[in-house]
């Protein structure tokens, strides 16, 4: 963003940000938020969904093909994703600008694996591992310590099986 004026930075992320929006729609997830650079969606809300770990890896799978292929053909961006499993409450609060957003640990945990992640990879608990370990063939990371949560155990996913 340092390289780029404000208004080629915003072009850029809107290019990546609409493609993940169709990638989304496609896996049935839920966009939650961007901020600035970062985009948040989730499965299995407003509707629950038995698939809801298989189908956001496949759209995190797609989102960092997209990526990538865009680089190559002179994207400005790299991508890492982080993806967790847990139980969040949904809804809106307050009075002003009203915004749909999801709340609990399970959020806060999902950005420390996120920030645990390297370009261009997709980091996943062990808690979503174990929904999705019978499809996708990843990489164990082991235990790495993370803010305010200890210990957590992690894979990146490398391909579907």
């Amino acid at each position: 963003s340092e390289q780029m004026s404000a208004t080629a930075l915003v072009q850029e992320i809107n290019t990546c940000f609409t493609a993940f929006d169709e990638i989304i729609t496609k896996y049935h997830l839920e966009k939650i938020k961007t901020i600035g650079d970062a985009y948040m969606a989730v499965c299995g809300l407003p509707q629950k969904n038995s698939k809801h770990a298989t189908l956001a890896v496949e759209a995190a799978l797609e989102m960092n093909k997209y990526i990538q292929e865009r680089l190559l053909n002179g994207g400005k961006f790299n991508i890492r994703i982080g993806l967790h499993t847990g139980h969040v409450v949904a809804g809106i609060v307050g009075t002003k600008k009203f915004a749909y957003d999801i709340w609990g640990d399970a959020v806060n945990t999902a950005s420390r694996i996120e920030h645990h992640s390297e370009p261009g990879k997709i980091n996943i608990s062990a808690n979503t591992y174990h929904f999705i370990k019978d499809q996708f063939n990843v990489s164990a990371r082991g235990m790495l310590n993370v803010k305010n949560k200890g210990k957590i155990e992690m894979y990146f996913v490398d391909s579907k099986k």
